[in-house]
C-alpha cells in the first residue's frame, strides 16, 4: 500500500486543526470558577461591554478598609440584551452587589451571577453554577 505524501494531507491537517480552534477557545465554568457562591458590594470602575463576554470591574473594600478592584465577568452582550439587560444599566460610579462565583486561582476575578442596582432593580448577568443562559423571563 502507498503512503499519502505529507504535500497532498497538509490541506487536510491544517483544515483539522482550524475547525478545531474555537472548540479549544472556550472555556467550562466548573474548570475555572467554583461552585459556592459570594456576594461582593463595589463601585464600578470600568465596563467592557465586549464578545465573548462583558466584563466590568468594581473596587470592593474590604472590613480593614483595603480597596481591591474585582473583574465580573457575565455572558455575552447579545445574550444579555435579549434578557433587557444593556450597557447603558453599568454606569461607572454606581454601586452595585453582585453575587457571583469566584475563580479558582483566587485572584480577585468572578463569574457574575445577579446584579442588584442602586435603584433597587435586579438583573441576571451570568449562570448560576452549571445552568445554561437566562431567559426574558427572569
Amino acid at each position: 500500500m502507498k503512503m499519502p505524501k505529507l504535500r497532498t494531507m497538509l490541506p487536510a491537517y491544517a483544515g483539522l486543526i482550524i475547525a478545531s480552534a474555537p472548540v479549544l477557545a472556550h472555556h467550562s465554568f466548573a474548570a475555572e470558577y467554583e461552585s459556592k457562591e459570594i456576594t461582593l458590594t463595589g463601585v464600578i470602575t470600568k465596563v467592557e461591554w465586549t464578545n465573548p463576554h462583558i466584563y466590568f470591574y468594581i473596587d470592593v473594600k474590604d472590613a480593614n478598609g483595603n480597596v481591591a478592584n474585582w473583574a465580573v465577568e457575565g455572558y455575552p452582550p447579545n445574550t444579555l440584551k435579549r434578557t433587557g439587560f444593556t450597557r447603558d444599566d453599568l454606569k461607572v460610579g454606581d454601586t452595585v452587589t453582585v453575587t457571583a462565583y469566584r475563580a479558582k486561582d483566587s485572584s480577585s476575578r468572578v463569574a457574575g451571577r445577579e446584579i442588584a442596582f442602586p435603584n433597587g432593580g435586579k438583573k441576571f448577568a451570568g449562570p448560576a453554577a452549571g445552568s445554561g443562559p437566562p431567559t426574558a423571563a427572569q
